[in-house]
């Protein structure tokens, strides 16, 4: 299958290649095995995108984070409303299958939707959007009677620094028996020097947004608090280590217990969840 992504959009191609190594190697963190066949499926140089695994590790163990995030908001709300916010090829929806009392909606560029609607089949209580989600049109298309769940894996760094709280803003005056938002965010030092990085030379996509403290978010969000924040360093659990060969065993101890003590790169990144109201 043809693919031609480009920009912002492209960059879910990237993500997809990390989960499928992940899912390939000896010592899956996350184990998409569905990743790895849509890849097959896909007529891409993805060799272009130059996916490592230590790479690939760090994809698995943010997805892995947030599948349990979502697993936690549902267990407690087993009649929810999701919204999957550029979603991606992502198959989040799959590998939690959720209850019949949630209500999923995958969104993300028309584009990616198209690419996205020919790889997975349909699955009842989901839902396929194509839009941009910085847009308000297409949260019309969103009952609003249950309890929501929003998420924004690999996302809010893409959008402006303005369209970010602007969307934040929407959906929590949107929903009135509240809910949470989480996402990841890179801090602004990192989004300014995020050019050199081959996923970003290769597709011309462009970080905009950066968060230096997860604190900044609900003084520009009025009715948004921040429950958790969890720092890009410390997605893995003390079992990982010991799972993985050395030289990744050695590059993950690198990350978790040198350079998430540096101050220039210990807030480089932020995993965050917030509620409303």
């Amino acid at each position: 299958m043809k693919v031609s992504l480009t920009g912002a959009a492209e960059t879910t191609l990237a993500t997809l290649c990390a989960r499928a190594v992940d899912a390939r190697s000896p010592h899956p963190m996350l184990g998409d095995h569905t990743a790895a066949g849509i890849l097959d499926r896909l007529d891409y140089d993805f060799a272009k995108l130059q996916i490592q695994p230590a790479t690939a590790v760090g994809v698995a163990l943010r997805t892995r984070f947030f599948d349990r995030w979502t697993r936690r908001f549902l267990d407690a709300h087993p009649e929810a409303t999701v919204l999957h916010l550029g979603c991606g090829l992502d198959g989040r929806a799959q590998r939690l299958a959720p209850g019949p009392g949630v209500r999923w909606f995958d969104i993300d560029q028309p584009e990616v939707i198209a690419l996205r609607d020919e790889l997975y089949p349909a699955r009842p209580g989901c839902r396929t959007l194509g839009a941009s989600v910085v847009e308000e049109s297409w949260l019309t298309e969103i009952p609003t009677d249950r309890p929501v769940l929003v998420l924004g894996e690999g996302l809010a760094m893409y959008l402006g620094a303005e369209d970010g709280p602007r969307m934040l803003r929407t959906i929590v005056a949107r929903f009135p028996l509240g809910g949470e938002i989480a996402f990841d965010s890179y801090s602004r030092a990192t989004v300014r020097l995020s050019g050199p990085l081959p996923v970003m030379r290769q597709t011309g996509a462009q970080m905009r947004w950066g968060i230096d403290d997860p604190r900044e978010v609900p003084q520009d969000v009025p009715g948004l608090r921040l429950v958790e924040s969890v720092r890009a360093y410390d997605t893995a659990d003390p079992d990982d280590h010991r799972r993985l060969p050395l030289g990744l065993r050695l590059r993950l101890l690198l990350d978790t217990k040198v350079l998430a003590k540096l101050p220039v790169s210990r807030g480089v990144g932020h995993l965050s969840r917030f509620a409303f109201p």
